[in-house]
């Protein structure tokens, strides 16, 4: 029937078209067809993903699955080993193209369906793979059928997938759509159908359309409309046939989830859910707003605790209100400026959440760099007054406000405390305009305690003179300074071993001699005595470029195992519990949990005693599979914690402050 479909439909198309076919449409192929495979190396008994890399010349398209009202679907035609057997293509969310009342699904820009192959468990040598690919590629006014002879060559190795390879095809997974795993119903109702979605209530919900793959199911050009009812969203639509199931993809931003819905009862909307984007906007923005005050007194902003404590103190000077906008807007552009590059690379087709800068030994190296400078300042071995030096922000004015502030930001963003997982989360699928909001609100709530100060003169006015209580508060601060760089320069062993961290601690010690040299030189009355020591402080940065990321060889501590989905899927198919957490090295919100609560012998004790698995998963380098996960689950970064209870469909997602009870009480409700 699909042959048969194909070709009447190209007829049809060309008698359609035949006074356009008139004009030249130049030479094919108008969609340029690539076979790859992510290894050329794979492992017998393995399976192996191929993408038909695919490419439409400028005003032409492609169609998805289902093309909608006109168009046809690609036909494959495989030519495989012996023993080999290849699945279903995956397609990456289509578009939509309205062409005189007709709605089409379709591709204006490059597109990867991807594919599994199975290669059998005896297989050796070279496996030749071929396929032919029958095509329907289309301008707004003709269509031309086109065929792609595609062929790739594998020779069985050791499963080994090159990085720029495993990158590019992480991009092409990123732009599928992700599985819903709950059940979708649907109802037909007088030529109408309503779709109910499980979806969270406080997720975003923006610019959503269903793309049905069930074929004559829906009107396709009919316009959609979209609702919310408490934890899903319903979908109504004209319906054209009497589906017995239905299935398709359904978009909300820039994700698409899969579909699978069945018939049941689904009541119309009570009421219209006019700008509800608009709401979820402001929902997340307000979720950061609170996320970014509480940071204020997590435990990962106290290294610029100490810069704010000694920035407030002095906080009667002639300008304070100056210095807040200073310092709120240092804060802001940095969040921006971070929120703004994290969209940039996911919207390359990389996997990356919160805090991405922090998966970099480079960055981590240049905080504990930055990090000793301003310990020994503010023990006294220099002094520096140079506008743009984040810790004399009192003495500098407003160009010292805007760096602490801009400072205090940048420290931040390995926390992620109450209010900021699901707001930045929301954030990763709002549009541009609305996350880069979200993020702005998240600095916004970093700076509001300084900025209320710059504004209340009443609050002001309750802070202490200034004195010479100062100077040894000051010498005190540099306490929790040197704590942070002994801790920055853990991380930095994690991750690039101990040759990485050997470099990393030779260039922190020419920090510390070249600031001490500079130091001398102003106790002695030199001019500029900072400037000659600019050389080596370059020399000491430059040594970002010999760090590099270690091969992972870190162990899931005691009574763990390493997290996968594959090994999630195992133990929940035995009716275990699991508790499943996600951690990095640079996340301090993470250690604290884990050294106060997971790590003690009460959780360790109920665990064990529930039979409860744990899973970590370590996100210190940022895994591209471990970031999807997290992604899946509305999260932007770490930490995470799920708890899976035997025959319950989704886990329960666990706040990001622990407590022992709460561990210790699911560990026994079993």
């Amino acid at each position: 029937m699909a042959f048969l479909r194909f070709g009447l439909m190209s007829l049809l198309l060309a008698l359609v078209a035949l006074p356009a076919l008139a004009q030249p449409v130049g030479n094919g192929p108008h969609v340029r067809v690539e076979l790859l495979a992510e290894t050329d190396h794979p492992a017998p008994g393995s399976t192996v993903t191929l993408a038909l890399a695919s490419a439409p010349e400028k005003g032409w398209h492609a169609y998805w699955q289902n093309p909608g009202d006109a168009g046809l679907p690609a036909r494959f035609d495989w030519s495989l080993p012996s023993g080999a057997s290849v699945g279903e293509p995956s397609y990456p969310v289509p578009q939509r193209l309205m062409i005189s009342g007709l709605m089409n699904y379709v591709y204006e820009g490059p597109f990867a369906p991807l594919v599994t192959l199975k290669l059998p468990a005896g297989a050796s040598g070279t496996l030749p793979v071929r396929v032919r690919v029958d095509y329907l590629v289309c301008t707004d006014a003709i269509c031309v059928p086109e065929r792609a002879d595609l062929a790739t060559t594998l020779t069985v190795g050791d499963g080994s997938i090159a990085p720029e390879r495993r990158a590019r095809f992480d991009r092409w997974r990123a732009a599928l759509p992700k599985p819903l795993g709950s059940p979708a119903s649907f109802q037909l109702d007088a030529g109408r159908i309503r779709l109910a979605v499980p979806y969270p209530a406080d997720a975003p919900l923006d610019d959503a359309y269903f793309y049905p793959r069930t074929q004559n199911a829906l009107d396709y050009a009919a316009p959609q409309t979209v609702g919310r009812d408490g934890d899903r969203i319903v979908i109504e639509t004209a319906a054209k046939g009497q589906p017995k199931a239905l299935q398709g993809v359904l978009q909300i931003g820039g994700q698409g989830l899969l579909v699978t819905a069945t018939p049941g009862n689904v009541p119309p909307l009570a009421s219209s859910t006019f700008s509800t984007g608009v709401v979820t906007t402001l929902a997340a923005f307000f979720a950061a707003l609170l996320g970014g005050i509480i940071l204020n007194i997590m435990p990962c902003v106290f290294p610029i605790l100490s810069l704010k404590a000694l920035s407030l103190a002095k906080g009667h000077g002639e300008d304070p209100r100056g210095e807040a906008l200073a310092y709120t807007a240092g804060v802001v552009l940095v969040c921006l400026a971070l929120g703004g590059a994290l969209l940039a690379i996911r919207a390359g087709g990389a996997s990356a959440g919160w805090a991405f800068q922090l998966q970099s030994p480079g960055v981590i190296l240049l905080l504990l760099l930055l990090t000793v400078a301003i310990a020994l300042n503010l023990a006294g071995l220099f002094e520096l007054g140079a506008p743009g030096f984040a810790n004399r922000a009192a003495a500098s004015g407003r160009g010292g406000a805007f760096a602490t502030g801009a400072l205090a930001a940048f420290v931040a963003t390995p926390c992620a405390g109450p209010f900021m997982a699901s707001a930045l989360g929301a954030a990763l699928i709002l549009p541009w305009p609305a996350a880069l909001a979200v993020f702005g609100g998240l600095g916004l709530g970093i700076a509001l305690p300084f900025l209320l100060l710059g504004f209340v003169p009443a609050l002001r006015r309750r802070l202490p003179r200034p004195g010479a209580w100062m100077a040894t508060l000051r010498h005190i601060l540099s306490v929790p300074m040197f704590l942070t760089a002994l801790a920055l320069a853990w991380v930095l062993g994690r991750q690039t071993g101990v040759n990485g961290m050997t470099i990393g601690l030779g260039a922190m010690l020419l920090t510390a001699l070249t600031l001490w040299w500079a130091g001398a030189r102003q106790r002695g009355g030199a001019v500029r005595a900072w400037l000659p020591a600019l050389p080596l402080l370059l020399l000491a940065c430059a040594a970002t470029a010999f760090v590099r990321p270690a091969q992972s060889s870190q162990q899931a501590p005691s009574g763990t195992e390493p997290f996968s989905e594959a090994r999630l899927a195992q133990l929940r198919a035995e009716g275990r519990p699991v508790f499943a957490y996600f951690t990095a090295d640079w996340c301090l919100s993470c250690k604290v949990n884990e050294k106060a609560v997971i790590d003690t012998a009460a959780v360790r004790d109920a665990l064990r005693d529930g039979n409860v698995a744990v899973l970590v998963g370590d996100w210190t380098n940022g895994d591209p599979a471990l970031g999807r996960f997290i992604e899946r689950h509305n999260r932007a970064g770490v930490p995470l914690y799920l708890w899976y209870t035997p025959g319950q469909d989704h886990p329960q997602l666990l706040p990001q402050i622990l407590s022992r009870s709460q561990l210790v009480d699911l560990a026994r409700s079993r």
